[in-house]
């Protein structure tokens, strides 16, 4: 139309600290679909040599420093450690998405992070990874009563190195049930999709987690039963095949969560 003004799409700029399988993935899709609104706004990794080749302006050195990248948003793939550490400085500048949800187990970091967030009008951002029908879950949040998520997998694909369990690793065992919270501190590379389901649900001190080894498995399972109040049952169930200790799916899952992340209230928010 004559004298109308074409508006052109923002760019979300995101800064990406890890730069390991996920980060690089993250990284390139990034760069391979300009159209999406999303571009690097910095990239850090523990090993810097990691980020050889990578463009000058675009590595940053000391996270501490992402404040003055101008990023719209902050991702970590790396650990849970980069939360820990300097999750709460993150929020001062831009909203948050934690891959290794597992670091809010921790209650005082969890408060830290969500009082950062109303002090700054930014957003902690969950990814839904692994959890199927997080938006069921979370809509009725007001009505379980009671809800359990069990993980099954190939002992490979557990890391037992932060619980200092040491299991029968030759036949199918139930290496540990308990709170989500508790999960989430033993096993911090294995269980984020059951600290975001309790994070969804009835709160980590609530939510039962069940972690099975299982030798004789080819694939990994998630499977989450909710019970309301009133009677009403959600059983959800998934099966996929694994790469070290996450689904195959998590890449493409996490990608579409960062698209999601664009918008939305302030406080803690799933994606």
């Amino acid at each position: 139309m004559e004298g109308s003004v074409m508006s052109v799409p923002r760019t979300h700029r995101v800064g990406i600290a890890g730069f390991g399988f996920i980060g690089r993935y993250l990284y390139d899709r990034m760069l391979a679909e300009p159209d999406a609104g999303l571009a690097p706004a910095f990239v850090w990794n523990r090993t810097p040599d990691r980020l050889a080749g990578l463009p000058e302006s675009l590595v940053l050195d000391d996270l501490s420093r992402a404040g003055e990248r101008n990023a719209d948003l902050i991702v970590e793939v790396a650990h849970p450690d980069v939360t820990r550490a300097h999750g709460a400085q993150f929020l001062e500048a831009a909203d948050y998405m934690p891959a290794s949800v597992s670091a809010l187990a921790d209650a005082d970091l969890e408060a830290s992070l969500t009082a950062a967030c109303a002090a700054a009008g930014t957003r902690l951002l969950i990814p839904h990874g692994a959890l199927v029908g997080v938006d069921n879950l979370v809509e009725g949040q007001d009505v379980w009563k009671e809800v359990t998520i069990t993980f099954e997998k190939h002992p490979d694909s557990i890391d037992f190195l932060e619980s200092g369990l040491q299991p029968n690793l030759t036949e199918r065992t139930v290496v540990f049930e308990g709170t989500t919270r508790e999960i989430g501190r033993l096993f911090p590379r294995n269980v984020n999709t059951m600290v975001t389901c309790g994070l969804a649900t009835v709160g980590l001190d609530a939510c039962r987690g069940v972690l099975i080894s299982d030798p004789a498995l080819e694939i990994g399972i998630a499977d989450v039963q909710a019970a309301g109040k009133e009677g009403a049952v959600l059983h959800i169930r998934k099966e996929q095949k694994m790469s070290g200790v996450s689904g195959t799916e998590l890449l493409g899952s996490l990608y579409s969560s960062i698209r999601r992340a664009v918008g939305g209230q302030v406080g803690l928010t799933f994606v």
